[in-house]
């Protein structure tokens, strides 16, 4: 069991049955997955970009990403069906604690002017997706082997049923939103 997973079990779930009175203990919501993308619209002419997305995106998540392919050919952005355009990758269980621990703890304090994560990227149904400007926060990445910085959207899904419950869930698992 991860160090976060722990945290999660003594107090946080103790916290979220208090405050929304949740009957039976599969109702109080938990972390099913996060997914991190990165989007590359000139990594179809570019095939070094997406091998180095891949292999970094790989390092940051400790599980191997795969390159996702256009669906549709579209003429004015030169794309054809099946062209590599992003990369992603979905982490559960033990690495995506681990993951959220390293997001929370290392890699968001490491932006420039940090002041915290806006609350605004809840959709509804208790995820929250965050997107972030520089790949080269997370402490896996050498910045001086890095060629190119690249974005990145981060999207934690939860089981919450609201936008209220998710955001407790992952305040109380550390997540920095501003005041």
């Amino acid at each position: 069991m991860t160090r976060l997973e722990s945290v999660y079990k003594e107090k946080v779930v103790s916290e979220l049955q208090k405050e929304f009175g949740y009957k039976s203990p599969m109702e109080i919501p938990r972390l099913q997955k996060i997914s991190l993308n990165i989007g590359l619209g000139e990594g179809s002419q570019n095939n070094k970009l997406i091998e180095d997305a891949v292999e970094e995106l790989s390092r940051i998540a400790g599980q191997r990403a795969v390159v996702t392919r256009a669906k549709k050919s579209i003429a004015a952005f030169k794309l054809r069906e099946g062209m590599p355009v992003g990369v992603r990758v979905t982490v559960r269980e033990d690495r995506m604690w681990d993951f959220y621990d390293k997001l929370v703890n290392f890699a968001l304090p490491r932006v420039r002017d940090f002041r915290g994560v806006p609350d605004r990227g809840f959709d509804g149904r208790g995820n929250f997706t965050l997107g972030v400007k520089e790949h080269t926060i997370f402490p896996e990445l050498e910045i001086d082997g890095v060629e190119r910085v690249k974005g990145m959207n981060i999207t934690v899904v939860t089981s919450a049923k609201t936008d209220k419950e998710g955001k407790k869930l992952l305040d109380l698992l550390g997540m920095p939103f501003k005041k």
